[in-house]
């Protein structure tokens, strides 16, 4: 399903406390407030994530952001300008 704010893919999972199937909108389920384990895919993509080295930061000298595939910084929304 995608997500109608950004357009991400979200996955849907199954809360093991409250056995309820969601959509993963973030580490904690909206129904009972468990938390909701990573699955591997998401493990993987975590780990790469937190590499330091690959990250690019956002070129606007105010951000805190990294740009992501798209070229897209991940809090701000500017793209990336090399030069900047």
């Amino acid at each position: 399903m995608l997500c109608e704010k950004c357009g991400e893919e979200v996955d849907l999972v199954k809360c093991l406390r409250c056995g309820e199937t969601l959509l993963r909108l973030g580490s904690f389920c909206y129904k009972c407030g468990a938390e909701l384990k990573a699955s591997t895919h998401e493990a993987a993509k975590d780990s790469e994530e937190s590499d330091f080295s690959k990250r690019v930061l956002c070129s606007d000298g105010t951000c805190i952001g990294v740009i992501n595939e798209e070229g897209i910084c991940k809090v701000c929304g500017k793209p990336y300008t090399p030069d900047a």
